[in-house]
């Protein structure tokens, strides 16, 4: 059965984006904007460490900003990130993981190696390109043994 880390090999990019708790939505916006991507991770940076502290989503922009009429310019991520992370790991399966999203309603999941490390960040959009992927491929091996060219 195919895992994360199996996602995460054949994806495009591997870079994570993330920005701190303490930039702002004005500044976070542009990144995704410029980077083409949902969501970002916010890092708290320590003297020797980092920690995931939380997730910014366009959902977050429309509810606790847009909605909220809060100034992107002087509000910061760390006060509309979400807070309650949802993660997998490298060996979640990828059925677990396709449900997981579903029953959660969520569309972006950070990646952890079992030490808490980040791995990656994952959007529903790498899964279903993944798994489309994978049925073209059976696809073409039903029809080569069918047609005798195995």
């Amino acid at each position: 059965m195919a895992t994360v880390s199996h996602l995460l090999a054949v994806k495009n990019s591997s870079h994570v984006f993330s920005v701190a708790p303490d930039s702002t939505v004005f500044e976070a916006t542009c990144l995704m904007n410029a980077e083409h991507v949902g969501a970002l991770l916010i890092i708290q940076n320590y003297t020797i460490s980092q920690k995931l502290v939380g997730i910014f989503t366009e959902r977050d922009v429309l509810r606790r900003v847009v909605a909220a009429r809060r100034q992107p310019e002087h509000t910061k991520v760390g006060d509309v990130m979400t807070r309650e992370i949802i993660t997998c790991t490298v060996d979640t399966q990828l059925d677990d993981l396709a449900e997981l999203m579903r029953d959660k309603r969520i569309r972006h999941l950070p990646v952890l190696h079992k030490n808490e490390g980040i791995a990656g960040f994952i959007s529903i959009g790498d899964l279903n390109a993944y798994q489309a992927g994978h049925c073209e491929l059976a696809l073409q091996e039903a029809e080569n043994y069918i047609h005798g060219r195995v």
